[in-house]
């Protein structure tokens, strides 16, 4: 069984600081009520290949037509809202991984990502992109600089 990911649409959101930020709110607001501050995005599709999902794999988030930065993946809970409608909880941990920047095109809910097309983590940022603010580097990667 090999590791699988998921890529997903950030909608919302326009740079991977305010993503942070939106985390951060989320849990102050957790705690502020005593509940559990795991990080938390329900969809409506189901993943069928739970298994490789979760031994190892991340969720890809796509900022602004780039995949920009993932999540790890630590569980995923499906289940039937009131309504009756089957959806699911993708578990993560709130730690955000910046990726090298890697296009997507717009698509509806989530799709697999394998290992292999997954874009490599930035790590220390060799290239010192990570410390350009969120417009300069959105500029760039609309010229196809980055």
């Amino acid at each position: 069984m090999s590791m699988l990911n998921l890529v997903k649409l950030c909608v919302g959101i326009s740079a991977i600081e305010e993503l942070q930020a939106y985390i951060d709110f989320r849990v102050e607001q957790k705690t502020a009520k005593g509940q559990s501050t795991e990080q938390i995005h329900t969809t409506r599709m189901v993943p069928k290949r739970l298994g490789p999902l979760l031994d190892g794999g991340s969720l890809y988030w796509v900022i602004k037509g780039n995949i920009q930065v993932r999540q790890i993946l630590c569980d995923i809970r499906p289940f039937q809202d009131a309504e009756g409608i089957r959806r699911c909880d993708l578990v993560m941990e709130p730690r955000l991984i910046p990726t090298i920047w890697q296009p997507r095109r717009a698509f509806q809910g989530w799709r697999y990502l394998t290992a292999e097309d997954a874009p490599a983590d930035a790590g220390n940022d060799a290239s010192g992109m990570l410390g350009l603010p969120a417009n300069i580097r959105q500029e760039l990667a609309n010229l196809g600089l980055l």
